[in-house]
C-alpha cells in the first residue's frame, strides 16, 4: 500500500494547546489579558460602619466593561502568629494553638493566633503585640510565611502568616471579650486534625501546611 503524502496547508491549532498546556502557572498569567486590567470606580458610598470592619458599597466598570454594583467589607488587615516550640522535639516540634468560640461560626476552632493590624502599625509589631497579648508568648526569631487574601469576591481583608521560633513563655493579656484556651500540639499531631477534618479555620489550615511543606522541602 502506498504511502499518504501529506499536502502542505494551515497549521495544526493542536501543537499550539499542547503549548498553552506546557507553560508555566507563572507565565501563562502573565500573558492573560485579564491580568493587565482593573475594575474601574465609579461611586462609593459607606453602607456600614463597625468596630472592625466598615462596608461599602461601590459601582464599578469591571475589566470586560461590565457595571456592576458590589458590597465589599474594608477591613484593616490582620496578622497570624505560627509559634513554634523546636527545643522539646526538633523532629516533631510543639505548635502554640488556640481553642475559642467563634460566634459567626456557631462553634469552638482550633486557630493559630492572629489579630488586626491597627492604622499605621508595621506587620511585624501587631503580629508581636498579638501573640503576646493572647497567649504571652515572645519569640526571638520571626519569617514572613504568606500574605493571602481571605475571601476576596466580597472581603478586603488581607492576612499575613508569620513564623515564630525560639519562643519563651509569658503572662497573656487578653481582651475582655476573649474567651482562649491555649494548647501546645506537636505538628504531626495537628496534621493528623487536619486529615480527620477536626481543623476547620482557614489560616490555620494554610499556616500549617505551608510550615509542613516547606520543613520537608528544607526551606526552614
Amino acid at each position: 500500500m502506498a504511502a499518504q503524502i501529506k499536502k502542505p496547508g494551515k497549521k495544526s491549532a493542536k501543537p499550539a494547546k499542547i503549548a498553552l498546556q506546557n507553560q508555566s502557572p507563572a507565565a501563562a498569567i502573565k500573558k492573560s489579558p485579564a491580568n493587565t486590567k482593573k475594575s474601574r470606580l465609579i461611586s462609593s458610598k459607606l453602607s456600614y460602619k463597625g468596630k472592625v470592619f466598615d462596608v461599602y458599597t461601590d459601582k464599578v466598570v469591571e475589566p470586560g466593561g461590565h457595571l456592576n454594583t458590589r458590597d465589599v467589607i474594608r477591613h484593616n488587615g490582620s496578622v497570624v502568629i505560627l509559634a513554634v516550640d523546636e527545643s522539646r522535639n526538633p523532629a516533631d516540634p510543639d505548635i502554640i494553638l488556640e481553642r475559642q468560640y467563634r460566634h459567626a461560626a456557631g462553634q469552638f476552632l482550633l486557630e493559630l493566633p492572629a489579630g488586626r493590624v491597627e492604622p499605621g502599625e508595621a506587620t511585624l509589631a501587631a503580629a508581636k503585640r498579638e501573640m503576646i497579648e493572647e497567649t504571652g508568648y515572645r519569640a526571638k526569631r520571626w519569617t514572613l510565611l504568606t500574605k493571602y487574601f481571605a475571601s476576596p469576591g466580597f472581603l478586603g481583608e488581607w492576612m499575613q502568616i508569620y513564623l515564630a521560633r525560639d519562643i519563651r513563655e509569658g503572662a497573656a493579656a487578653p481582651e475582655l471579650d476573649e474567651q482562649i484556651e491555649i494548647l501546645r500540639v506537636p505538628l504531626s499531631e495537628a496534621l493528623a486534625l487536619i486529615a480527620a477534618n477536626k481543623i476547620h479555620d482557614g489560616k490555620t489550615l494554610i499556616g500549617l501546611m505551608l510550615y509542613d511543606a516547606a520543613r520537608r522541602a528544607g526551606r526552614l
